[in-house]
């Protein structure tokens, strides 16, 4: 595996391939900067310039423009409070209240590091472990699915700050909004008010409109000032001693979770997050500090979407298997290019599959040396005056989500989810977990349908079959975990109040 590495740390280093890696993940971060567009209209619009290029090349060029956004997805969710990417909506929870707190600097420090370390973690989990994590990918089912969605949607009543009941009921709201459209398998119409939601309600519109849109119609409603004046200096953005000393053990998890969602069809870096950032909480020892501006909640999340950015080519190249939409895409240029993805890529193409994976080890050092350096750049948008910034954001958002489905239905949608967004928040409840829901609720609907399908009606295949029993007993023990931690709370302050 090290030998075959080296052969594709051959192919990128050269010259015209190493360009083209960097005009990828140049591209990809600012794509991932601008809400709302993501890596996948990216890709579309460049699908085409791969007939022009040789398939190792395209490739990598594509696969730099799918991290590189994760990258830059981080940017807008810590200074503006928009997720550029849907796996960078966990961000907006810890970086948005750092950079409100004077420490914009310090968070894009932080996620950029983290992000890195993923990455390469990610690598190197893809180097040596490629095989062994495909042959455990095929072992999941529809039945280990089910019960992983369940345990990431319990996983997900734990993320908000609040209440774990208030979390729980914007995770059912979620679900229900995700609900909306044609069922997948009979292909009848659900909560269709208006024929421009057959199609289902846009994950883009949702996002922007929660976080973005409502944040901006709460800035506008509280704050006159002209603008954020921020530190620039390198030196406050550089974490202290004891601030470092706190993010290799979250850096660490966060990079594991990733790479396992990221092997898994389906799944992928916004799911990735979601886990790594409602683990953080769970097994920190300061659980208050977690949406205040809290680093460890920043630095797992974002090493998880990285890692979970970088697995995610395990089924696409191994399999055949796209992960998400834009993986589908990653398929399509291949075939495009004459060559069919599967188990006999990594034998018939070897300077493409390992091409394709030591570019991700240049690629995230190149965007590591791009991004430190342009910290106080983007830490200077802050400066601008608010009365002229919004109406800008306004703008980027309309037009994101107007290119993601040419839809004037999904704009309008936005700033609907921009009102009901500033109403939860003023009534704490948190938007976070209506996300995870709502991405998790279909696949939920759909891999227990067909696990009843394929084993009759049978429920006790979620226990016997040894992964899915084993995903349960994990749900049981979060569940009682929980269950525990409120009866000790409640104590806690009978006896403060007694």
């Amino acid at each position: 595996m090290i030998d075959q590495f080296l052969l594709g740390l051959g192919v990128v280093l050269q010259p015209h391939i190493l360009m083209y890696a960097f005009i990828g993940v140049f591209i990809g971060q600012l794509i991932g900067v601008l809400p709302g567009i993501g890596a996948i209209t990216a890709i579309s619009l460049l699908l085409p310039v791969t007939f022009y290029l040789d398939a190792t090349t395209s490739m990598i060029m594509l696969a730099g423009i799918y991290y590189g956004s994760q990258y830059g997805g981080s940017i807008a969710s810590i200074l503006l409070n928009l997720p550029g990417t849907p796996s960078s909506v966990v961000t907006c929870l810890e970086g948005y209240p750092l950079s409100k707190s004077n420490r914009g600097g310090l968070a894009l420090f932080v996620a950029a590091l983290s992000s890195f370390a993923g990455g390469m973690v990610g690598v190197a989990i893809l180097v040596l472990a490629a095989i062994p994590m495909t042959i455990i990918a095929l072992r999941f089912g529809a039945p280990e699915y089910a019960m992983l969605v369940i345990l990431g949607l319990l996983a997900a009543s734990l993320i908000g700050t609040g209440s774990q009941i208030r979390s729980f009921a914007m995770v059912v709201l979620g679900i229900a909004l995700g609900l909306v459209g044609a069922d997948q398998t009979t292909g009848y119409y659900r909560f269709v008010a208006i024929p421009e939601l057959a199609d289902g309600i846009s994950l883009v519109s949702l996002a922007m409109g929660l976080f973005g849109v409502s944040e901006i119609i709460r800035n506008a409603a509280v704050r006159s000032t002209p603008g954020r004046v921020m530190s620039i200096r390198m030196r406050d953005v550089i974490p202290t001693r004891a601030e470092a000393r706190t993010l290799g053990l979250p850096i660490l998890r966060g990079s594991s979770i990733g790479s396992f969602f990221g092997a898994l069809p389906g799944t992928g870096a916004a799911i990735a997050s979601f886990m790594a950032y409602a683990i953080e909480k769970r097994v920190s020892r300061t659980p208050e500090k977690f949406g205040t501006g809290h680093l460890p909640g920043l630095a797992g999340p974002e090493s998880a979407n990285n890692a979970a950015a970088q697995t995610g080519f395990i089924p696409t190249l191994t399999l055949g298997i796209p992960g998400d939409a834009v993986m589908a895409l990653i398929i399509g240029a291949l075939i495009l290019n004459g060559i069919i993805p599967g188990p006999r890529l990594m034998v018939d193409q070897p300077e493409l599959f390992w091409g394709v994976i030591a570019s991700f080890f240049v690629g995230n050092i190149i965007l590591l040396l791009i991004n430190i350096p342009l910290i106080r750049l983007w830490v200077l948008l802050l400066r601008i005056p608010y009365q002229k910034l919004y109406p800008v954001i306004i703008v980027m958002i309309c037009v994101g989500v107007y290119s993601h489905r040419t839809s004037v239905t999904d704009v309008v949608l936005t700033l609907a989810f921009g009102i009901l967004g500033y109403v939860m928040k003023n009534y704490r409840f948190e938007p976070a977990p209506v996300l995870l829901g709502f991405v998790l609720g279909p696949l939920l609907e759909d891999n227990f349908r067909r696990a009843m399908l394929i084993y009759r009606g049978d429920f006790t295949v979620f226990v016997t079959r040894p992964i899915s029993a084993i995903l349960v007993t994990c749900s049981v023990v979060l569940v009682v975990f929980a269950i525990r931690s409120s009866i000790k709370a409640r104590r806690k302050t009978a006896r403060v109040l007694s």
